[in-house]
């Protein structure tokens, strides 16, 4: 595919987020062209679940129902230890047309998206890194590692915590990295496992996730010290029955897929450096606690694509409102992302009390529906 010359706007990219922004353009009629540094879609399945503000704001871009047909509904959060319920966290009764979590594998999401971006007309440009950005009054150019120049009105950085993009545009993205590794480990399991609902398993050795996937697998997500680069079937066993469910002992038949990762809890300073816009991952990251953040990267993409559709026409004010309130959001999501990791992470011999202040707590209702809210992206509802 010939690289084009010129382009509305260009984003660097091509996950959800960079994706989803570019539905939205070609929705407004932009043209638009998105580059990726990698010749495939990346196939790891790291982020899957949608929240229901989530697949509320993606009506906008045509693909909701796709996204909750190819997933599973969950309406059921649980904080447990061991066999006991903590805190039982309901979406049934939510204010809003999805009062679920839809259950879906990033790499599915990102086919999603790519499938609309098509009908749209649009495509990905691959294998193509951007290594230059030059700012100019009436544009910016953009440099791909081809040598290839395409000049651009504006840039969207969507090219995840590492990007180049923002390094480029001088912006920084200061905070801290926990001294926690995360281990994700996606099994099968003969029984023994609720198939209805998402289980943050506060536990002794540590916090473990467990989420059912739609074709029957499960995503276990550990909080370690040091984990396993490739994680066996032995170990994914050790971590359900240290901090699993106790009385029905699931047993792992499987080890489908598995990875680790650092944690980093981070914030740009700012969104926006003239003509170059960070969204996603580029813009903020933070633990995975509560499964925030590819949702907050969706919500971020569609509404910078109207911000910058609304440039396009003239009116650049929509995107200092974008960079301030996406930023807010992002503070909050990460401030219950760091409040859900510290709880999983209180010393070990306090565990039992802060077990017990939690079981207290959570049996008051307005507990457990603003924790809801909160997970579902709906605060203010």
């Amino acid at each position: 595919m010939m690289t084009p010359q010129k382009a509305a706007v260009v984003v660097v990219g091509a996950g959800p987020v960079g994706l989803a922004v570019a539905v939205g353009l070609r929705l407004h009629g932009h043209d638009v062209v998105v580059v990726d540094k990698q010749a495939e879609g990346a196939n790891t399945s790291r982020a899957c679940v949608i929240h229901p503000r989530t697949l509320e704001v993606l009506e906008q871009l045509g693909v909701t129902k796709r996204l909750i047909d190819l997933g599973l509904e969950l309406q059921d959060f649980a904080v447990r230890s061991g066999d006991r319920r903590l805190i039982p966290v309901g979406f049934a009764d939510l204010p809003t047309a999805y009062p679920f979590v839809t259950m879906i594998p990033q790499p599915v999401t990102e086919q999603v998206l790519l499938e609309r971006l098509q009908e749209l007309g649009g495509s990905v440009l691959r294998p193509y890194a951007a290594t230059g950005l030059s700012q100019t009054a009436d544009g910016v150019d953009v440099t791909l590692d081809s040598g290839d120049v395409i000049h651009a009105q504006y840039v969207v950085a969507a090219d995840g915590m590492h990007s180049t993009v923002r390094e480029l545009a001088g912006l920084r993205m200061p905070g801290n990295t926990l001294e926690l590794s995360l281990s994700l480990v996606d099994v099968r399991v003969a029984d023994g496992l609720p198939t209805d609902e998402v289980g943050l398993y506060f536990a002794a050795a540590g916090m473990l996730v467990v989420a059912p996937l739609p074709d029957g697998s499960f995503r276990l997500v550990a909080e370690v010290h040091d984990a396993p680069e490739h994680p066996d079937l032995a170990y994914a066993q050790q971590l359900l029955a240290s901090r699993g469910p106790r009385k029905t002992h699931p047993k792992v038949t499987e080890v489908v897929w598995g990875s680790r990762f650092r944690i980093h809890e981070r914030v740009a300073d700012h969104y926006r450096a003239g003509r170059v816009l960070l969204a996603g991952d580029a813009a903020h990251t933070h633990s995975p606690a509560g499964g925030q953040g590819m949702n907050l990267g969706l919500r971020d993409a569609v509404a910078l694509a109207g911000a910058l559709s609304q440039a396009l026409a003239g009116d650049e004010s929509g995107l200092d409102t974008y960079a301030t309130n996406s930023r807010a959001e992002a503070v909050r999501v990460i401030g219950l992302a760091h409040r859900l990791t510290r709880l999983a992470n209180v010393p070990r011999p306090i565990r039992p009390v802060r077990n017990a202040v939690l079981r207290l707590v959570g049996r008051g209702s307005k507990t457990q529906t603003d924790l809801a809210k909160q997970l579902a992206g709906l605060p203010e509802r």
